[in-house]
């Protein structure tokens, strides 16, 4: 069971994106290593607007490529945070696990530099997901706790476009699914509650025990478990109808999530009273 933002129709979603080829383009830039995914990302972010100032690698560790880091500023210091881990074991391509979740995270800033932002968006690509969520916990553990406060919200986005977008509902914040859930039903896309908590872990747990508001979106289902982690994992397994729909529904949901964090701070830990759909 979700809850929703109250009241909330498509007409009110304003946000601009990029065209379902260009997403795809991005998308099939997956080859390489994790260090030329990383440099890749790297300058993704930068033609795609991310201030030279406020794009950063942070060294996790010699083992591994850098976090990449895009701050991109809003009128104050809270910040929502986007994440998705770039690397990709062995088997298959990495394509659905996971450059599906780090390919689009500079995309979103197509339709963030065209709204006003209250919060400042810090879009994070992490290295080491697989080894452990090495760098996830790495950021999470080497801010402050003044940082830390900063955060209303963390979104992570885990293995895209295996069909319709899911979301890790039992890992995840009530108020951030439920507000994603509104935004779905406004735009009349998709959404349900998907529980992988028999499949493995992800960059989100990294921020659960400093208490920030987390969320994962992902994709997959028990028909598509056996993809992850296998030769399967290539562009072909990619539904690029859903991805598209999966992205267009975040670049709205971020908008929306910086307007009603405004509007109620202490949303994260009271949620709005609302409609609720199954």
């Amino acid at each position: 069971m979700f809850l929703a933002f109250p009241g909330l129709t498509f007409s009110q979603l304003t946000f601009k994106t990029l065209t379902e080829n260009a997403i795809a383009d991005r998308l099939r830039q997956y080859g390489g290593s994790d260090a030329e995914r990383e440099a890749r990302l790297k300058r993704m972010f930068a033609e795609s607007g991310c201030p030279t100032e406020k794009l950063t690698e942070q060294v996790v560790s010699s083992k591994y490529p850098p976090n990449v880091i895009c701050v991109f500023p809003g009128q104050t210091d809270d910040v929502i945070l986007v994440g998705a881990h770039f690397d990709h074991v062995k088997e298959g391509d990495g394509v659905v696990d996971n450059w599906s979740g780090a390919s689009l995270l500079p995309s979103f800033l197509v339709t963030l530099k065209t709204e006003p932002r209250h919060h400042t968006f810090v879009l994070v690509s992490f290295t080491g997901e697989e080894a452990g969520l090495v760098g996830s916990e790495f950021y999470a553990k080497h801010l402050s706790a003044e940082e830390r406060s900063h955060i209303k919200a963390m979104i992570n986005l885990d293995t895209l476009g295996l069909g319709p977008t899911e979301v890790w509902a039992t890992h995840s914040d009530p108020m951030l699914s439920g507000s994603l859930n509104g935004v779905a039903h406004a735009m009349k896309v998709p959404l349900t509650a998907m529980n992988v908590d028999n499949v493995g872990s992800t960059d989100s747990e990294s921020f659960a025990p400093y208490k920030i508001p987390h969320m994962t979106v992902h994709s997959v289902t028990p028909k598509t478990w056996s993809i992850l982690h296998s030769r399967q994992d290539q562009f072909s397994a990619i539904h690029l109808d859903d991805y598209y729909s999966t992205y267009r529904l975040l670049s709205a949901y971020l908008v929306n999530l910086d307007r009603y964090l405004a509007q109620a701070p202490s949303a994260t830990s009271a949620a709005p009273s609302a409609e609720s759909t199954k």
